[in-house]
């Protein structure tokens, strides 16, 4: 199965800044939705910002609304997650997902049965 590929994880002091990025182009992502998920040790996977490739549509979770910046570059496939003001509680295993259909809140179904990627890793210390 075709999957998105996120790079761009590692760890940083909190306050600090990450950007990851998710490759999609083996996927066709045109009226498509792209997303970054995590998912924190013991904890349940949560929607952190999504993205509708054809359009200006984004979503973000209240926990990363005005911290977090979820862009793409459609000539690069690449969908990025600027995440600034870094907390400890952001620490989790990140994940990018590519779903079909043109409604991409993070709540919304066609995630289930879209394309995961093997996640990046986001550790922020105190």
């Amino acid at each position: 199965q075709v999957q998105p590929v996120e790079s761009g994880g590692g760890s940083v002091q909190a306050g600090g800044e990450l950007r990851l990025s998710c490759e999609y182009s083996q996927i066709p992502a045109i009226g498509n939705c792209m997303g970054w998920f995590r998912q924190a040790p013991g904890k349940e996977r949560e929607g952190v910002a999504s993205i509708y490739t054809a359009g200006l549509n984004t979503y973000y979770s209240d926990s990363v609304k005005g911290r977090f910046t979820i862009s793409r570059d459609s000539a690069r496939n690449t969908v990025y997650l600027q995440m600034n003001s870094l907390k400890p509680e952001d620490t989790a295993m990140y994940y990018c997902a590519a779903a079909v259909g043109s409604y991409c809140a993070l709540g919304a179904r066609n995630w289930l049965t879209g394309a995961w990627g093997q996640g990046t890793q986001v550790t922020v210390s105190a």
